[in-house]
């Protein structure tokens, strides 16, 4: 069965090679999902005219950087920590809400170094992920029917038609609040943000949880307690900070649904090869936007960036094999992300053969799980919801997939948030709260101890796995 499914795949390389003829613009000849209706053409190019002119968000360093360690976390030697809001409004572009998105991933990334003990790569869905697919291009309400809210760079959540219309100047909007929010986090960061060094004031309120077991309880003390010991010594040795002695690196990623906005913003660089995407450090291409004839495909296989690719229970492995020799045909090490989110009660049918066709071609790829959105459930109330257990369940059934093939599980893709949101059930959380703070326009988030328990829980598992 080895040797059938070996000579498929190189057969299959051979015809999937991507053609040469890229070009920014070629993505206009190709079917775009999830396409957006603009009714006036002539302020849909004045918007792109302006956006064209604007200054890059990022730049291409900081993307040949990320793109460097993402290549290191393909061999092992790294672990990478994603996430942030399922869908960003400009109204979040404030001080407090960036700040405890901020600490809650830097505290979950120091969870995770100790567990691990390697290097962890901070990206945030942050700084661009104003957009959101939707399953239909229209809603009703009573009888009235209004296109669908795609997110703030399209148009606005108010059930209205004047909100509803889809409007160009929103993605300059949308850009200056992305500038606006990159430029506090890069001052945070250089700043020394966040007290790192004193765990111990952690807000680890799900501590006292009475269904926590105490053998989790106790470990969760004890960690907590040599991060803070090991930092202060860092602290002393360097007779500096800890952010002195190793400077945070943080970068940006989201769902580049609107190809308007995103080709507006593709540049070349001198003394560089090829063009950036420049409205973030990783892209990457919603599982209803992966179509291998599809525009976004077809955009994204021609920039340097990290492309990350999401990949759902119904991907076939010969589909994914396609798709990545379409978006990295020279197999470049630090390339590809492949985003798997299958599910808890799909990830040990569906993942495995995935994961086995991909180490038997030798693709260079990242894997990382997504375990929230293949797990989202509907109350009897009808509140969007997703369940901790399940989320849980999901990463540690894709770290035994990975293992068992020969691979490596080099990620974890979260949507959460530093607030005190009441989205997600479990974590001490159930159905009734729910009511309290739920806040999101779009999908549930993990709030700030919900997220940090499962820091914990995933860097007990990290510490477990063999080294490589």
């Amino acid at each position: 069965m080895g040797r059938r499914l070996e000579g498929r795949v190189k057969e299959r390389r051979v015809l999937t090679s991507p053609p040469v003829s890229w070009h920014p613009d070629s993505w206009r000849s190709k079917p775009v999902a999830q396409g957006v209706a603009y009714d006036d053409p002539v302020a849909l190019e004045a918007a792109l005219a302006k956006l064209r002119e604007l200054p890059p968000l990022v730049n291409s360093w900081e993307v040949e950087r990320l793109k460097k360690q993402v290549a290191d976390a393909q061999e092992g030697k790294r672990f990478l920590l994603q996430g942030g809001d399922c869908a960003e409004t400009l109204a979040d572009c404030r001080p407090s809400v960036i700040t405890n998105k901020l600490k809650i991933l830097l505290q979950m990334s120091l969870v995770l170094v100790h567990g691990a003990k390697k290097p962890v790569v901070r990206v945030g869905r942050l700084a661009g992920q104003y957009a959101k697919p939707r399953t239909s291009a229209t809603e009703e309400k009573n009888g009235v029917v209004l296109p669908s809210y795609f997110g703030d760079l399209v148009n606005k959540p108010a059930f209205e038609p004047e909100a509803r219309r889809a409007d160009p100047r929103a993605m300059i909007d949308a850009y200056a609040h992305a500038g606006l929010t990159l430029n506090f986090v890069r001052s945070l960061t250089a700043a020394g943000f966040a007290d790192l060094h004193h765990p111990e004031y952690w807000d680890l309120a799900f501590l006292s949880r009475a269904d926590l077991p105490r053998e989790l309880r106790d470990e969760y003390t004890q960690t907590t307690a040599k991060l803070g010991e090991a930092l202060r010594f860092m602290e002393a040795l360097g007779e500096g900070s800890v952010d002195e002695l190793s400077r945070i690196d943080f970068y940006t990623s989201h769902e580049a649904l609107s190809l308007h906005y995103e080709s507006a913003q593709l540049r070349t660089v001198p003394r560089r090869e090829g063009h950036y995407l420049l409205t973030t450090h990783m892209p990457w291409i919603g599982e209803r936007t992966r179509q291998l004839d599809g525009a976004h495909v077809e955009l994204f296989r021609g920039i340097r960036n990290v492309v990350g690719v999401k990949l759902g229970p119904k991907v076939t492995p010969e589909e994914a094999l396609d798709l990545f020799a379409t978006l990295n045909p020279e197999n470049e090490p630090g390339k590809l992300v492949a985003i798997t989110r299958m599910g808890a009660r799909n990830v040990e049918r569906a993942l495995p053969p995935l994961v086995e066709a991909v180490h038997r071609a030798g693709r260079r790829v990242l894997w990382v799980s997504d375990p929230m959105h293949g797990n989202t459930i509907t109350t009897t109330s009808g509140l969007k919801t997703r369940d901790f257990d399940d989320i849980l369940q999901e990463i540690e059934a894709s770290f035994d997939v990975h293992r068992a093939v020969g691979s490596v599980l080099g990620g974890v893709h979260f949507e959460l948030t530093g607030d005190d949101v009441t989205e997600c059930i479990g974590g001490g959380l159930t159905e009734s709260d729910l009511d309290r703070n739920y806040a999101s326009v779009c999908d549930p988030r993990l709030n700030y101890p919900q997220a940090l328990e499962m820091a914990f829980r995933l860097g007990r598992r990290l510490g477990q796995l063999p080294s490589r």
